[in-house]
């Protein structure tokens, strides 16, 4: 057992000279887990320098934390993560609470939160929910706080979400996702308007006398700012602006919508909130006989991966959501690591931006 050889001899030596340090400890220790005070003993130093050692505290000197680092590497030890939250008092894991998580941005956003959360030495444990109602969000801050989270990610496309979380506050350090608090918590958001505006100039620049849209769910922060965004732009050069028809971003309501769509022979170019209902519409207008860009020029959002690859190939709106989860981590972690500067030297607003991506899918006005 780690530590019963406390008078400095060695069961079962063969040689007649005494052991070093290194070895003794070695062979003490072989076929058992070695623990934190045996690195103290093996490095000359106490328990709590060790703990400062794993923690990275600056106050250790250089020549004493190699030294700490020299012993784990010669006994092989490797600090649990129970002993790293009594050193530090965190429990080195994070939450996050999502919504429609299936769905390409929330999936994808939440892939980039773990990725960067394990880079920063961290664990996620996620909560997807179906509904924003108060008492779900509620129920999953508390469900959070109670697995000891040490801050939480909220990815809340919905407004009610946000009013929830206001409402539910939790005591732990938070970084929203699309919506705000109004209170100085941290967030991270695509710029929607931004990329509502780039898709309808592309068609308008086209020569298309005016734009219809396919919108997403009424609520959904992303779908309202974009419709918002289309409608300003349309409205700034003059252009007829027509009522938006509104899906739920599934391809089956684009197709069910684009079938309307496709009957209106006056429609010539569609910009869709995402591409997933694009899909559908590209299915209707092609059953309607209704070639795309030749007759019907079609702008996504998003760039899901199979954009690229369907027929015609989808000029879309590319959201980078790699760049929402890395820099929601970081501001989290900003806040973990300082707890008097929510975000630290880290924007607290920080909007990432949107890119245009041009493909077959938009063509001139005939």
């Amino acid at each position: 057992m780690p530590g019963s050889a406390t008078n400095g001899t060695t069961a079962g030596r063969t040689g007649g000279s005494r052991s070093t340090t290194g070895s003794r400890s070695r062979r003490n220790f072989a076929g058992s887990r070695p623990v934190m005070d045996d690195v103290a003993r093996l490095a000359g130093v106490s328990k709590q320098t060790v703990s400062r050692v794993l923690n990275d505290n600056p106050a250790v000197r250089a020549e004493t934390r190699e030294a700490v680092l020299e012993a784990m590497r010669t006994l092989g030890y490797r600090p649990s993560r129970s002993a790293r939250s009594l050193a530090s008092g965190r429990t080195r894991m994070l939450g996050v609470i999502s919504f429609d998580a299936a769905r390409y941005g929330p999936a994808s956003t939440l892939t980039a939160i773990n990725t960067a959360a394990q880079e920063a030495g961290y664990l996620v444990s996620s909560i997807a929910l179906d509904t924003a109602d108060r008492d779900t969000v509620v129920q999953a801050v508390d469900r959070l706080s109670a697995e000891g989270a040490d801050g939480i990610i909220a990815i809340a496309p919905q407004r009610p979400v946000a009013t929830a979380l206001a409402q539910a506050r939790p005591d732990t350090p938070l970084v929203m996702l699309d919506n705000g608090l109004g209170d100085g918590t941290p967030v991270v958001s695509s710029d929607f308007r931004a990329g509502a505006r780039l898709a309808t100039e592309h068609l308008l620049g086209l020569g298309h006398p005016t734009v219809r849209h396919i919108a997403g769910p009424s609520g959904w922060t992303s779908a309202d700012r974009r419709a918002a965004s289309w409608r300003e732009t349309l409205t700034d050069v003059g252009a007829p602006v027509h009522d938006p028809l509104v899906g739920d971003w599934s391809a089956d309501s684009g197709y069910e919508l684009g079938r309307r769509l496709a009957a209106d022979p006056d429609v010539t170019a569609v910009f869709v909130s995402n591409d997933q209902m694009a899909l559908g519409l590209l299915r209707a207008l092609h059953e309607a006989g209704r070639r795309v860009p030749d007759d019907v020029s079609v702008v996504g959002y998003d760039d899901i991966p199979e954009a690229a690859h369907l027929l015609p190939p989808l000029t879309t709106i590319r959201t980078d959501f790699s760049s929402i989860g890395t820099r929601s981590l970081r501001l989290l972690v900003a806040q973990l690591d300082d707890p008097g500067d929510t975000g630290g030297s880290l924007e607290k607003e920080p909007v990432i931006p949107v890119e245009l991506i041009i493909r077959d899918s938009t063509g001139p006005a005939r």
